[in-house]
């Protein structure tokens, strides 16, 4: 492998004009965010003034923001900075719950979820979603899950919540869920992936113990790149001093992010906070787009009406032009590329997510005609012979 070394320089990345990814929308950088990334981007650029607490390094003003500003944005009594979502999940759960104890968790669960859990030796009790199409989270089945663990003997020590998930963009009740949960005595995780960043959400307001987000899918970060925020009575375990090594947190191992991720989550920073106040005005782009594609023959699973920009779509009618397309299931990337529009992944028609997020009402509309124009492509095309 060392004799051709050249694939690793020059890489250039394929994207198009209009980006419809779940996973990048909400990470987009802002122009501050990109002259951040070029100031900061060597190794560990931001370790020049440090004293042994990275959330207490002055210059960059990473003090400032981990301690004054993060903590009143996402409505905790303290905060850090992990490398993602899922790394603050583990550091939770490691840290307030013991091996063997059960975790209650939502049915549409992101898989880093369940593997925080498994790698902290939590057993793991599901509140199942309800039927196709709603795939909703109630709070009555936390209840009954918490039900269901304790008669396995077991300790109930935590309790996740999704927020929204990452399938179908339902918002379930968060406070009320909170509350059922609190009359069993169990703490909530919230998992704010795909909300902190993008929407306004404060776990104080939700009634919620911990949150986490992530700022490279939801906070225009490059990643990985994340936030944990809890109160005080589970921040003081969650980020509890080494007894050993002075200065470090034992569940982040010392440090956690050192350079570029950091400094563009602070640049982009000013931007987010202001960008959640126009939440409202997703909402409405994302319920016409799901309209939109709902007149041409597609069905949005999940809430309805949609309280989110990331949806799930099932598309028979695309399912059936992939059965004689001459690019067989890859025909709508490939036709979606062809027209500048990507996000949607290679080989999906029966059914795929996207998200309208940060998307202007223009850019959604050529999207639209784009999936109108494909369709209308291929009926002409069709006729016993394969369509291009």
């Amino acid at each position: 492998m060392l004799d051709n070394l050249q694939k690793f320089v020059h890489l250039k990345r394929e994207t198009a004009e209009i980006n419809l990814d779940p996973l990048q929308r909400g990470g987009i950088l802002t122009p501050e965010a990109r002259e951040a990334l070029m100031e900061w981007g060597d190794g560990y650029s931001v370790c020049d003034f440090c004293a042994g607490i990275l959330d207490r390094i002055k210059n960059p003003p990473i003090e400032d923001f981990v301690h004054g500003a993060l903590p009143e944005f996402l409505g905790t009594d303290q905060v850090r900075i992990t490398h993602g979502a899922r790394e603050g999940m583990f550091a939770a759960i490691h840290a307030l719950c013991e091996k063997g104890d059960w975790i209650v968790v939502d049915g549409n669960a992101h898989y880093t979820t369940i593997l925080a859990a498994e790698r902290a030796g939590c057993k793991i009790e599901y509140v199942p979603s309800s039927k196709e199409p709603d795939y909703a989270i109630s709070a009555e089945g936390y209840a009954d899950a918490i039900e269901r663990a304790y008669e396995h003997k077991g300790n109930v020590s935590m309790a996740v919540l999704t927020y929204p998930d990452g399938n179908y963009g339902n918002l379930a009740d968060a406070k009320a869920v909170a509350g059922v949960c609190h009359d069993y005595s169990v703490p909530v995780m919230l998992n704010g992936a795909y909300s902190v960043g993008r929407m306004p959400v404060a776990a104080r307001a939700l009634d919620a113990d911990i949150i986490v987000g992530s700022g490279h899918k939801s906070m225009a970060a490059s990643g990985p790149v994340g936030v944990i925020g809890a109160a005080d009575e589970y921040a003081n375990v969650i980020f509890r001093p080494s007894s050993l090594k002075k200065n470090k947190e034992v569940e982040l191992l010392g440090c956690t992010v050192r350079g570029a991720p950091l400094l563009t989550l602070m640049a982009s920073f000013p931007q987010v906070v202001e960008r959640v106040k126009r939440w409202d005005d997703e909402v409405d782009k994302a319920r016409w787009f799901s309209a939109g594609l709902e007149k041409l023959g597609m069905v949005q699973q999940g809430d309805r009406p949609h309280n989110h920009d990331l949806m799930f779509f099932l598309a028979e009618n695309l399912y059936e032009i992939s059965k004689t397309a001459k690019k067989g299931r890859f025909f709508l990337y490939r036709d979606l590329k062809e027209r500048g529009i990507c996000g949607i992944k290679p080989g999906l028609t029966r059914q795929f997510k996207l998200s309208t997020f940060g998307l202007s009402r223009e850019d959604l509309g050529k999207a639209l005609a784009a999936f109108e124009e494909i369709i209308e492509s291929h009926k002409q095309g069709a006729g016993g012979k394969e369509t291009s």
